[in-house]
Formats: structure tokens, C-alpha cells, sequence
């Protein structure tokens, strides 16, 4: 008999069988067959039947619970599994297809990866289909993931490439050569896969299963209920719908919010990166590329694409040509299959995929822009502005197919879904919409829907649902211009001056005025304006024009169009309307410094409110009479005027006339020097005009509050504030209170002692009031006069002179921006 000695060095000799493998890592861990049955909480005999070969088939979780009590590596956990694979059933020995290795690194999946391997690996779900479109990056995360969780797999992973099969009766062959079995009868290959399988712990990749999807759900279905260790990982533009199937959307990579995000981007790195390899490095030019990536909306293939055309373009160029097509997305790499070498290509192989049905929603679906809901697509869909049950239903079926085939995309907000397309994949159903004949009928359909939304919220963009309406019209307001240029283009049936003419006070409130302008000015000159019945409309329409170039300070244009406006309402005997241009009048006047003729109007103006019972019209009304008062200094009847509107407006729920009321009642707190009073109202104010996006009570707002904070000698602050209100002035086109804030920061100025930069602002507020014909209001003129005198006094004439003449002459954007020559916006409260 050998010794024992002699025992251990043939122990040591590589192991041949899974027997011998486990006696040596239990004899090096120092522990008998019973010391190794206690901590695995196995028997005695088990572990001698193991060592023995009389069991030749451990189960995945008693080779877990040895690995455990062995305090075993990966590399010998490995180890010791194949060896038990292959003493299981030396007959049937199989060889799994390896996971392909990437060539490149994986950009910008960390959260992706982490996700979707907690799902696999902790068995969250044994089928986890990761979706998207085509060229997001599915088949590379698969590979990703894939390797993440081998470790949780103890026989293995085995990858299973779909996209070569055409053939849907082949997807159980390639399942079955990838996992290298051999069968005899080929008319039962799922049972013999899924008898192969057995109770082995293994992970099935299956790479682009949309175009077999079918086929290889009844697959899943039947393995995953017959081998209970078996977890199976897809990648698909379509989901399988089968009982226990996970889905994961791969989204696109994540693009930079911010300037400081641009080098930490993924998107970015995966263009600079790939473009890198082909012998360009864009290290200098990280903004332009920010622009390429947004443009791709951070679609990983689209990237690449594009990085491969900087061996030819410059990054500006390519940027250049992205912003009107996406045609030069081709040419990847010659290894790859011809849906992976261009977007057509990607996006072609799933429209070749969709059923008549689905080609037709998914072309008629190009037509949106920024987005839409099941209402407008079944309105687009049946051509019918006010689609019944049965028509919403046949659009919410076809869109349910269409986000399963990854064409289009869902989000939900405020409980309510919402739809939009890829930029890419709207351009490629664009397309389709145009071959088809059709364009001219679907653009007509969808405008004639947006039409009718619109006259919808204009009745609700006063009152309690104010900020939910505007919020509605700003979230579709894409494909309102749209169906503007469509209107303006066809110029039909009035339908251009009945949409302009409802989104005016849209407009207004969230200060689209020269947009706004631009398309009632343009209405108006279509011949079909003219026709008498689109009398109302016209009239509308004008009085919009008026109050859009009232706010741009146009004060000659403005007093055309409301006249125009005044005339039409009379003559179609409509109190209300004469009453609403009386009202717009009265605002010209006020701005003009014609106090009395202002009044007037207002009085006359809430008379026909009155006449009318319109309790919104008469706190309009009560609101601009107490404006007007506060404007020419009388604070006191000002402020009983504006209390009034306030309670109305309060009552009616108005939120624009609140915010209104609080600004007029906060300025005149703020012109009593009751100062804490004054922000008080005024921080209520601009939280209510932030609340609704209204950015002319935001502009005012913080006008004023400037000056409280300036009065109270806190001029940093101040000069924060009114640097605020002055950009929001200039984008707005309201050059009238632009010019007061200039002079309040020349006060702000006199107070610091930068005078000379003071005289530049009255110069350039003095050069703005000459050209719309504006005075200094009446409450603002001591201020003004005291801060001018100051100024002059402390500059000798030559000085002042040059100064001011340079703010006179400075466009108001270069006076809004800094003091030329000297220093920027940015920088204004360390030089002023």
C-alpha cells in the first residue's frame, strides 16, 4: 500500500476528474470529509459519493455551497464546475458560442450596465429584453452585460446572433448550434434544446431578435418553463411580450446640460474618441461638438458615423450640414452588416419590418414636431379635428405597436402621455410621407387640429386654469408654428388669421411679441382676410397686432392697428371687443405720458364692461386706471384702484391681473418708502409671474425690486436685479421700461461713484426715449432729475458730453450687454 506521502503528490498531479479536484482543495484547506460537510451543510456520504465519482452530477447550487466553504477563487470556482460539466455526461459534451470581445471601449453605460446586470444577476428576471431603436447601442451593452454577470453563471454564457437568420424557421437551429448541439431530428429542436439545457445555470444571449421576434418568444417561452436555471438576455427593437419578460430601454447617451459637462459627457467622449481614431483629436473645439451630439440626440451610431466624416469635414462643417439633413451619416465600419453602416440603413431594416398599417401611422406621424398626444394622432390619422372613441382607439393601437417596435417614444408628465420620434427616424418618415403622396392632406389635418386647439386656450389663458393652458399651448408650441407656416403657405379658408388671431395673448403672456406680430401682420395680408365672413377673426387680428407692436413700443403702428381694430368692432356692434381696443388705446397713451386721453379710455372702457356685467373687464379696467394713476404720481388713488382689481382678480382667479396688481401695489409701496411693504408685494409678484412663465410681470418685477434694494443702499444687489430685468426687457422688444432701467442704473452708478459710466446710461436711455416718442413717467422724473444733476455736476462738460453722446449712439443691445470698450454684462456690478 502507498504511503501517504505518496497519496498527496499524486493528489498534487493535475486533476483529471471533479473527484479529484475537490480532495485536493479540500485537503489544501486543512479539512476532512466531515469538517467540509459542516460548513457546506452537505452530508458525509455526499461528499465522499462527490470525491468517489459514484455522484457525477452536482447541482449548480451544491457547487456554490463547496465553492463557499472552500473559500474558493473565481479561477478554481471555474474550474471546478468545468470539471463537473465534464464528468456529467462525457457523451454529450457541448461547446457554448463565446460572447464576440469589442474592439472598442464602452462609452458612457456605467448606470445602463449596473441596471440591467442587478436584474440579471440577482435573478430579478430570468428574460430581460434590452429595447431601443436602431443605433443605440443594444448589441454592445448586451456584450456588456453579458460579461458582468458570467461570474453568476456556473455553466456558462452562450450568444445566440439573430440579425444573418431570414429564415424564421432557423432561429431554433442557430439556438441550437450555438449551443452546440447536434440534433437528429429536427422537427423537435426546442425539446431536445431545452433537454440539453436541464437544470444548467445559463445565461442565453440573443442578439436582434426583431425581425424573428415571434418565433424566438414561443422559444423563450418553452425553455424558460422547462430549464428552471436558465435566464435569457435579448436585445430587440420589438419586445416579445411573453409572461416574465423585463423590459430595459436603452436610452441615448447622455448629453452635456452645461459648458462645464462638456468634457464629462458621453456623447462627447464617444465623438472625440472615435474621431480621434481617425486621426483628428476635436480637443479645441468642444462646443462644436456638443453641438453635433445634440443634433444626433445621442445616439451612439449616429456618433460614429458622423466622427468618421471628420477625416474629410471639419467639425463646424459637419455641424453645418447636420442642421439640414442627416444623409451624410454613412460609411461605417466595412465589417459591419449594411443596416449598421448608415442611419438609413439602421432605420430602413425596422420600416421593412412594420405591416401596411404601421408604415402608413409611422409616415403620417412625421408631420409632428416637438411631440404629440393620442388625440392629435388619431386626428391626423382620420383627418377628423374631434376623433371618436373608435378612432382614438385605432391610433392608440398603432402607436402601441410603433413604441414596441422602437420607432417612437412616450413620456408622461402631468398624467398625461405624450409621443415623439428621434430626429433621425422622423427625417426617414418624412420621407415616406412625401413618396406617398400624401404630405399636403396630412399637413392640412394637423393644422386644421392645432387650429382648433388653439381657439380652445385662447378661452382659457384668462381665469383659474390660466398656467395649465399656457403650459399647453408653450408644450405644443412646435407644432403650432408648424401649422402656422402651413396656414401662411396654403393661405385658405382663413385658417392662418383664425390661429394667429387665437395665440396673441399666448404671445403676449409668454413674450413671443415679434414672433406673434410677425404672423398677424402676414394674416392680415392674405386675400382671403378680407372676406366678409372672417369679419370677427379680422378684428381679432388687429386688435392682436396693435397690442404686440404696443408692447414692442411701435406706438404709430400700434394706434393703426387697434384704430383698424375699434372700427371693426363697432361695426360688427360688438360691445366687448370696442371695450378690450379702448383698453389697448388707453396703454398707448399711458406710455406715451398722454395721462388724461389715457384715463379716458380706461373710464370709457370699463363703462362697456359694465354695460356687459363683464366683472373681468371692469378689474382690467379699475387695474390700468390705478397704473395710470400711480404713473403720474398719485399713489393714493393708484393704490384704492389697484386694491380693487386685486380682490376682483382674486375672486375671478385671474393670475396675470394678480401679478399685475401685486407690481402696481408693491411700486407704489416702493414710491411711499414703505420698503418692506414694497418687497413683500413685489417677491409675491414676480413667485407668481415665474409660476406662470409671464415674462413681462417677471421683468417688472425685478425692475422694482432693484430699486428697493437701491434705496436701501444694498446697490450689488440692486444692480443684480436690474441687470436681470434689463435682459428680460431687451428680449422682449419693451423698450420703454428698458430706457427706466437704464436710468435707474445710473443712479445706482452716481450712488458708487462710477459717473461717467452713469452719464452713458441716461445718454443711451435719453437715445431710446427720442426714437418711440416716450417720456420719463411722471413718478420716475425726480429721481432722474436728481440723479442727472449729480452726475453733471461731478463730471466737467466735455466729459459728460462724450459720454452720454456714447450712450445715445449704442444700440440697446450693446448698452445691455456692458460698457463698450470697457467690460461685460457679467462684470457690471464690479465696475458700476
Amino acid at each position: 500500500m502507498p504511503s501517504d506521502g505518496s497519496r498527496r503528490g499524486s493528489d498534487d498531479a493535475q486533476p483529471t476528474g471533479f473527484g479529484d479536484l475537490l480532495r485536493r482543495h479540500r485537503r489544501d484547506a486543512g479539512l476532512s470529509q466531515e469538517g467540509l460537510a459542516e460548513l457546506a451543510g452537505l452530508s458525509v456520504d455526499a461528499i465522499a459519493a462527490l470525491e468517489r465519482g459514484r455522484r457525477r452530477a452536482p447541482r449548480p447550487h451544491t457547487l456554490r455551497l463547496l465553492g463557499d466553504a472552500l473559500k474558493l477563487g473565481a479561477p478554481d470556482r471555474a474550474q471546478l464546475t468545468a470539471a463537473a460539466r465534464r464528468d456529467a455526461d462525457p457523451g454529450q459534451r457541448t461547446t457554448l458560442r463565446p460572447t464576440p470581445v469589442p474592439a472598442n471601449e464602452l462609452v458612457g453605460r456605467a448606470t445602463e450596465l449596473a441596471e440591467a446586470g442587478r436584474l440579471l444577476g440577482e435573478r430579478a428576471t430570468r428574460l430581460l429584453t434590452l429595447s431601443g431603436p436602431g443605433g443605440v447601442g443594444k448589441t454592445r451593452l448586451a456584450l456588456a452585460v453579458a460579461g458582468g454577470v458570467a461570474p453568476k453563471f456556473d455553466d456558462g454564457i452562450c450568444w445566440v446572433p439573430l440579425a444573418p437568420v431570414s429564415d424564421p424557421a432557423a432561429v431554433a437551429a442557430t439556438i441550437a448550434a450555438s449551443t452546440g448541439l447536434h440534433p437528429l431530428e429536427s422537427g423537435r429542436l426546442v425539446e431536445e434544446i431545452a433537454a440539453q439545457v436541464g437544470t444548467r445555470s445559463l445565461l442565453l444571449v440573443l442578439d436582434n431578435c426583431e425581425h424573428v421576434v415571434a418565433d424566438v418568444a414561443l422559444i423563450c417561452a418553452t425553455l424558460l418553463e422547462r430549464c428552471p436555471n436558465l435566464s435569457v438576455l435579448a436585445s430587440s427593437r420589438e419586445l416579445m411580450r411573453v409572461p416574465g419578460e423585463s423590459v430595459f430601454v436603452v436610452p441615448p447617451l447622455a448629453l452635456p446640460a452645461t459648458e462645464d459637462q462638456l468634457e464629462s459627457s458621453p456623447a462627447v467622449k464617444l465623438f472625440v474618441d472615435r474621431a480621434t481614431a481617425r486621426g483628428h483629436a476635436p480637443a479645441e473645439q468642444m462646443e462644436q461638438v456638443a453641438q453635433v451630439v445634440r443634433r444626433l440626440e445621442g445616439m451612439p451610431l449616429a456618433i460614429e458615423l458622423a466622427a468618421a466624416r471628420t477625416n474629410v469635414l471639419t467639425v463646424e462643417e459637419l455641424a453645418a450640414e447636420l442642421e439640414s439633413s442627416f444623409a451624410i451619416l454613412a460609411g461605417g465600419s466595412t465589417t459591419a452588416g449594411p443596416r449598421q453602416q448608415s442611419l438609413y440603413g439602421a432605420i430602413e431594416w425596422s420600416h421593412e419590418l412594420l405591416t401596411p398599417a404601421e408604415r402608413e401611422m409611422f409616415a403620417l406621424l412625421s408631420v409632428f414636431v416637438g411631440g404629440w398626444t393620442l388625440n392629435a394622432a388619431a386626428a391626423v390619422l382620420t383627418g377628423t379635428v374631434s376623433p371618436g372613441p373608435l378612432e382614438r382607439a385605432r391610433a392608440l393601437d398603432l402607436t402601441s405597436r410603433l413604441v414596441d417596435k422602437s420607432l417612437i417614444r412616450v413620456s408622461r408628465d402631468h398624467g398625461i402621455a405624450r409621443y415623439d420620434m428621434l430626429a433621425v427616424i422622423r427625417e426617414f418618415a418624412a420621407d415616406q410621407l412625401v413618396a406617398s403622396g400624401r404630405f399636403e392632406e396630412t399637413a392640412q389635418h394637423h393644422s386644421a387640429f392645432y387650429t382648433a386647439l388653439a381657439e380652445e386656450a385662447e378661452t382659457h389663458l384668462r381665469g383659474s386654469n390660466q398656467a395649465d393652458w399656457l403650459d399647453r399651448v408653450d408644450g405644443e408650441l412646435d407644432n403650432l408654428r408648424c401649422a402656422m407656416t402651413w396656414s401662411l403657405r396654403s393661405g385658405t379658408n382663413g385658417e392662418a388669421l383664425r390661429l394667429a388671431g387665437d395665440l396673441w395673448l399666448f404671445c403676449y403672456l409668454r413674450g413671443h411679441y415679434g414672433e406673434g406680430g410677425e404672423w398677424l401682420e402676414r394674416a392680415l395680408a392674405l386675400p382671403d382676410a378680407s372676406d366678409p365672413a372672417l369679419a370677427s377673426y379680422r378684428a381679432k387680428a388687429w386688435l392682436g397686432a396693435g397690442m404686440l407692436a404696443f408692447l414692442q413700443c411701435e406706438y404709430e403702428v400700434a394706434t393703426t392697428r387697434l384704430e383698424s381694430a375699434l372700427a371693426q368692432y363697432k361695426e360688427l356692434d360688438d360691445t366687448a371687443g370696442t371695450a378690450l381696443v379702448m383698453q389697448r388705446l388707453g396703454g398707448v397713451a399711458r406710455e406715451r405720458g398722454d395721462y388724461v386721453t389715457a384715463e379716458n379710455l380706461h373710464c370709457q372702457s370699463y363703462d362697456l364692461f359694465e354695460s356687459l356685467g363683464d366683472r373681468s373687464g371692469m378689474a382690467w379696467a379699475h387695474n390700468h386706471l390705478g397704473f395710470v394713476a400711480w404713473l403720474r404720481g398719485d399713489l393714493e388713488v393708484g393704490a384704492r384702484r389697484c386694491r380693487k382689481a386685486m380682490n376682483s382678480f382674486r375672486v375671478l382667479g385671474d393670475s396675470e391681473g394678480q401679478a399685475w396688481a401685486l407690481i402696481s401695489l408693491g411700486t407704489i409701496a416702493q414710491y411711499s418708502g414703505e420698503l418692506t411693504e414694497a418687497e413683500d408685494l413685489l417677491q409675491e409678484s414676480l413667485a407668481l409671474s415665474q409660476r406662470l412663465g409671464y415674462r413681462e410681470g417677471i421683468a417688472w418685477s425685478l425692475n422694482q425690486l432693484g430699486i428697493v434694494e437701491r434705496r436701501r443702499g444694498f446697490t450689488e444687489r440692486a444692480v443684480h436685479l436690474l441687470d436681470e430685468s434689463l435682459a428680460e426687457h431687451r428680449d422682449l422688444g419693451d423698450r420703454w421700461r428698458s430706457a427706466s432701467v437704464l436710468e435707474e442704473l445710473a443712479t445706482v452708478a452716481r450712488q458708487r461713484n462710477r459717473t461717467e459710466y452713469g452719464a452713458f446710461l441716461l445718454g443711451a436711455a435719453d437715445g431710446i426715449r427720442e426714437v418711440i416718442g416716450a417720456p420719463v413717467p411722471e413718478v420716475e422724473k425726480a429721481d432722474h432729475l436728481e440723479t442727472r444733476q449729480a452726475i453733471e455736476q461731478s463730471l466737467d462738460r466735455r466729459a459728460f458730453r462724450a459720454a452720454w453722446s456714447a450712450g445715445r449712439s449704442a444700440p440697446l443691445a450693446a448698452v445691455a450687454d456692458g460698457y463698450p470698450g470697457r467690460a461685460q454684462a457679467s462684470d457690471r456690478s464690479t465696475w458700476l
